[in-house]
């Protein structure tokens, strides 16, 4: 029995306290007062990632749905994630190149988007829309989930994933990685309620000039930047426009910065995207697969699309790319031709400036000591191997046999950690840290010989089907 003197005011104390806290984070924001990220529950359901999810998609009319994927329309389905079943979702088919290429080979498996509410306010413990990738041109399953953890511990706003067992009306369909779209639940966990704006630039042609996919400030009227406007995640005015036009402008002289850039999520961004030698993105020819996040006029960049990382863009080209020996040894300080770097102002003006290049420097040292002479990605990977291989094994849609996956997930590890030495020696000095050095010095280059990059999956592996 309780017998201090002061007991009854101590608990009514204590539930005053109580009673406080809770109203703060109910009306903490129409009193002021902004929390930076809100805990939303769906992070430990559907993206807990020490597990395989089941989800069963429940939809009239499967095969109609897919003879018309290249129309890109949604229909109403219910969708049951580990049990729990929701209704009237929205279902469609995702992708661009991997969508055309997967209808041109007269296959069906296509990555999905889950919008849950498309058709009504409705929601997954607070989640809108998450994707279904399926791991075209990855064989190991884990191009996406590698990144996305390498982004993950560089401190870099990610998506959550998680891998699940797909089933549709029943039937077995395939094991396909669940990953949260960047859009309302997104900037809410990640920014809290009172976030900013999000964008995912993107070209109508890859003809045209698209300089404002590169971040490239033109002029100040808003028809000028249609590629990031027009792909807006949330309603956006007038002000917001001129928000983003006047960082792009900042940013084009060079000079004072970090009054429109995240300069050190932008550092810590660039050191993973080109670590993992991503030619389909912001630093390739094509400028694009990001997010743009801009919030009281500093913007940052997202990561997104994988599955063309680890230097397998160039495949399924007329004429490929396949030499491992020169991706591994990819310069860190010039990642791409000098035509695009001049065109590239988020990367460029950055490294022009010494303390930015320096620290963009320091977090390379740091994710290769972390991540890789630790020993962590290694047994990731191994861990990730053992979870996901008997899906794989049994995966009736697959683009791979199981051998296949496992030669890939060898692929991809050795690729990492070649690509972590040789990234070691061009911090050190030993290897030439810009294309112009290595065209002229290739004496110490780290030897990739051994990989063969088609083995993590191609174009050409379709064909088998």
């Amino acid at each position: 029995m309780l017998k201090h003197k002061y007991i009854d005011k101590i608990c009514i104390v204590v539930i005053a306290a109580a009673l406080l806290i809770t109203c703060l984070f109910i009306n903490g924001e129409s009193l002021g007062i902004t929390f930076m990220s809100s805990q939303m529950g769906y992070e430990t359901r559907l993206f807990e990632r020490s597990k395989i999810h089941e989800i069963d998609i429940i939809i009239d009319d499967w095969q109609g749905f897919l003879e018309t994927a290249n129309e890109e329309e949604y229909r109403s389905c219910t969708i049951v994630i580990d049990g729990e079943a929701f209704s009237n979702v929205g279902l469609r088919v995702k992708g661009n190149n991997s969508r055309r290429l997967v209808h041109e080979y007269g296959l069906e498996r296509y990555s999905l988007k889950v919008e849950f509410d498309h058709y009504e306010y409705n929601s997954y413990y607070g989640l809108d829309k998450f994707s279904l990738d399926a791991s075209f041109q990855d064989n190991s399953y884990m191009k996406n989930w590698i990144t996305y953890d390498m982004m993950d511990h560089m401190g870099v706003p990610t998506p959550l994933r998680s891998y699940a067992n797909v089933r549709v009306n029943g039937e077995d369909w395939g094991l396909f990685l669940a990953i949260e779209e960047p859009e309302e639940a997104f900037a809410r966990r990640v920014y809290g309620k009172n976030h900013g704006q999000l964008y995912k630039p993107d070209y109508k042609s890859l003809n045209d000039e698209n300089a404002d996919v590169a971040l490239r400030y033109t002029d100040d009227a808003f028809e000028s930047y249609d590629n990031i406007f027009r792909n807006a995640k949330f309603d956006i005015t007038n002000r917001d426009k001129e928000r983003v036009i006047e960082a792009l402008k900042i940013l084009s002289t060079g000079e004072n910065l970090e009054s429109a850039v995240d300069v050190d999520e932008v550092l810590r961004y660039f050191t993973v995207q080109v670590f993992v030698v991503n030619l389909d993105s912001y630093l390739g020819r094509t400028g694009h697969n990001y997010f743009l996040y801009e919030e009281e006029g500093i913007i940052s960049i997202l990561p997104w699309d994988y599955n063309l990382a680890f230097a397998t863009y160039s495949l399924g080209m007329p004429d490929p790319i396949n030499d491992a020996t020169l991706y591994v040894n990819y310069p860190i300080n010039t990642p791409a031709s000098g035509e695009i770097m001049l065109n590239r102002p988020l990367y460029h003006n950055l490294m022009k400036n010494d303390e930015y290049f320096k620290q963009y420097h320091r977090y390379f040292d740091q994710l290769i000591k972390e991540y890789f002479e630790s020993g962590y990605f290694e047994k990731f990977v191994e861990e990730t191997k053992a979870m996901i291989s008997p899906y794989v094994e049994k995966d009736p849609t697959a683009f791979c046999s199981h051998e296949d996956f496992l030669l890939a997930v060898e692929t991809i590890k050795e690729f990492c950690l070649l690509r972590a030495e040789s990234i070691r020696r061009q911090l050190e000095g030993t290897i030439p840290a810009t294309i112009r050095g290595q065209t002229e010095d290739k004496s110490n280059f780290v030897d990739a010989s051994s990989i063969w990059l088609p083995d993590m999956g191609e174009i050409a592996d379709l064909k088998d089907e």
